[in-house]
């Protein structure tokens, strides 16, 4: 299957799904869900993942199911439909839909305490480190969103005069944009604006794949 865009009815899905997260209401949409959102979505990877995707591995589309034991929101659904090509422990590229649209991205989500040290070291270290810092100015200037959650202080081993202390917080690194949900974000355009925008990503990708090897 090749793919031919999200329809608008996907949106509608997850709108609705928010006002009305319960198990009747899923069992009474599957079939919207299944259609509209789960099979554009492997479409859509699909045709991605050979381009990006290491070894012929494919993408993972998560299951829509919330993991709720340990969290106080009981809601049983996901309120978003993400997928994941992953070229490293949690180091890859990302795409969502979601009621406001579409929102691609990549970096690192989650690191081990060796593999993060490893990262860290890379940043510290001035060629790799200025490499990198190079690579997030210019992503921010070309607009894109730099994201992940971050250490108040600075990491063990570390001084916080450190020029590139900031980085050197950074428990994830990832960059994304939102597409948003007009024709242009959602249609069968989607599939080369992806494409474009994680091939615009390799280079972190890659730094990232290369530096948290420990």
């Amino acid at each position: 299957m090749t793919f031919q865009g999200f329809p608008t009815a996907a949106l509608d899905f997850y709108d609705d799904l928010e006002v009305d997260n319960t198990k009747s209401f899923w069992e009474a949409h599957k079939g919207v869900y299944a259609e509209c959102v789960a099979a554009p979505m492997k479409a859509l990877c699909a045709d991605l993942a050979p381009q990006f995707a290491p070894d012929g591995q494919g993408a993972k589309v998560f299951r829509p199911y919330r993991d709720v034991r340990f969290a106080k929101d009981k809601t049983p659904y996901k309120t978003h439909q993400g997928a994941f090509v992953g070229v490293a422990p949690s180091t890859g590229y990302y795409v969502e839909l979601s009621p406001r649209g579409v929102r691609v991205g990549g970096g690192f989500y989650e690191a081990s305490g060796p593999r993060l040290a490893a990262i860290r070291d890379a940043m510290a270290a001035e060629r790799t480190g200025r490499a990198l810092a190079r690579l997030l100015t210019r992503y921010e200037r070309d607009g894109w969103e730099i994201g992940g959650e971050q250490l108040r202080t600075a990491p063990r081993g570390y001084d916080v005069t450190h020029p590139r202390i900031d980085l050197l917080r950074r428990k994830q690194l990832f960059v994304g944009r939102p597409y948003g949900f007009g024709e242009d974000a959602i249609g069968p355009g989607l599939l080369e604006r992806v494409r474009a925008d994680w091939a615009a990503l390799r280079p972190l990708v890659e730094w990232v794949a290369k530096n948290g090897v420990h």
